[in-house]
């Protein structure tokens, strides 16, 4: 259990340094269209997805009605979460927007409790009312923000992501593969976004496709590596190593497009990251110690 647990974290920072050159890799495609940017992403992962289904000869395998049920929920809240973590990426600073997406283990706590039914302590509330007010700093709500409704698509990006993985976590229980999962949500992700493709197509340059290349081999192995974290531990004994994502996108964003956030924004990475630390003593500490007692 000890050892499921250890590969569960190394799983979770190698998914938030994916995501993290994910993230650099969109803003670095410049100004094409969200959905454009959504569908490239997520083609090159189906394309990654597909071959590791025939490499390990794993069949494409859903189960139950309920696990079906819970798939297109994972899907449907994925591909809403990223659509609007990239419009968050392409209109604000890389690690603002990605610390918004952040908010998604706080929403784990809440969709747990009111779909997996699991318990939610009063702590626990506090800790998710806390996170709320840190992403407050980063959105700055005010009419004079200009980033606000990028802001605001950044925070249900991480809601969306919540859903998502809260639905990984119900489908690693009931015996669906890491891979089916990844090549479900890719493929949904791509008809969704199809039409806005046919419509809106931007050309690209040779540049702005391999970038967008990149976000889809770094978004496929931060896929497969948050899959098999969830997997392996319980989203609330790991999930505050993800915030190792906030050191990676930090730097990048400094060193590639020397985007440094202000004050304000520091705030509220430091309330959520906080509240994250909280919640991981809480549960891995002070509430197992209870138990003992």
């Amino acid at each position: 259990m000890v050892k499921k647990k250890y590969k569960a974290v190394i799983y979770i920072i190698i998914s938030a340094a994916c995501f993290a050159f994910m993230g650099l890799f969109v803003a670095l495609s410049g100004d094409l269209p969200t959905m454009q940017k959504v569908f490239f992403r997520n083609f090159v992962a189906l394309f990654i997805a597909v071959c590791s289904l025939k490499k390990s000869h794993t069949k494409f395998e859903i189960g139950s009605k309920k696990n079906h049920a819970v798939l297109f929920v994972r899907a449907f809240g994925g591909t809403a979460g990223m659509i609007g973590n990239f419009y968050a990426i392409d209109h604000m600073n890389l690690s603002d927007a990605l610390m918004l997406n952040k908010m998604s283990p706080f929403f784990v706590i809440v969709f747990s409790f009111i779909f997996l039914k699991e318990k939610l302590t009063p702590f626990q509330a506090l800790t998710v009312l806390g996170a709320f007010i840190g992403s407050l700093f980063i959105i700055k709500p005010s009419f004079s923000n200009v980033a606000l409704i990028p802001a605001i698509c950044g925070f249900l990006g991480g809601m969306g992501a919540g859903l998502a993985y809260t639905c990984v976590r119900y489908l690693g229980q009931h015996g669906v593969k890491g891979p089916v999962i990844v090549a479900y949500f890719s493929g949904f992700s791509c008809i969704v976004t199809l039409p806005f493709l046919i419509f809106d197509f931007h050309p690209m340059t040779a540049a702005q496709l391999l970038c967008l290349i990149g976000a889809g081999v770094s978004a496929a192995g931060g896929q497969f590596s948050i899959t098999a974290a969830y997997s392996h531990a319980p989203g609330k004994e790991i999930s505050v190593y993800d915030y190792s994502q906030l050191i990676f996108s930090t730097l990048l964003g400094m060193i590639f497009l020397s985007q440094f956030p202000d004050h304000w924004s520091f705030i509220g990475y430091a309330i959520i990251i906080t509240m994250a630390v909280l919640v991981f003593l809480y549960n891995n500490v002070w509430h197992e110690k209870k138990q003992k007692d």
